[in-house]
């Protein structure tokens, strides 16, 4: 995947598309994390992003990318589909880490306490 795609992936878009962004991340964000843990070495980083991208206080600009990443996440046809083993969530993890670095110092310490329990909540239920 190449800077150019993954520059069109993260465009913010309008404050409409964030918010279509942001019900369809909302709505599969745990799902789709579920089936891809194996395969995505930075799950607490994602998890703050997804936090940061639902916080009201972080800059409009910063949440519009992040949703952008996200969206791009869970939905499950994208330039590589998600259902293809082994490198489904390649390009995925691509677009999110690109992302996430680009925005890294807009996730607060509350973001990542909120992905810290999250996680353990999200580990402990794939326990029981």
């Amino acid at each position: 995947m190449d800077d150019v795609k993954i520059g069109e992936i993260l465009e913010p878009g309008t404050e409409r598309e964030n918010a279509a962004r942001e019900e369809k991340v909302r709505a599969r964000f745990w799902r789709t994390l579920r089936k891809a843990a194996g395969h995505v070495p930075f799950l607490d980083e994602l998890v703050a992003a997804y936090f940061c991208a639902l916080d009201p206080a972080t800059p409009t600009r910063v949440r519009g990318i992040l949703l952008a990443s996200l969206a791009y996440f869970v939905l499950p046809l994208d330039f590589i589909p998600d259902f293809v083993l082994g490198i489904g969530f390649g390009d995925d993890a691509a677009v999110l880490m690109a992302a996430i670095s680009a925005i890294r110092t807009n996730i607060t310490p509350a973001h990542r306490a909120a992905a810290r329990k999250a996680l353990e909540d999200f580990s402990g239920s794939e326990k029981a």
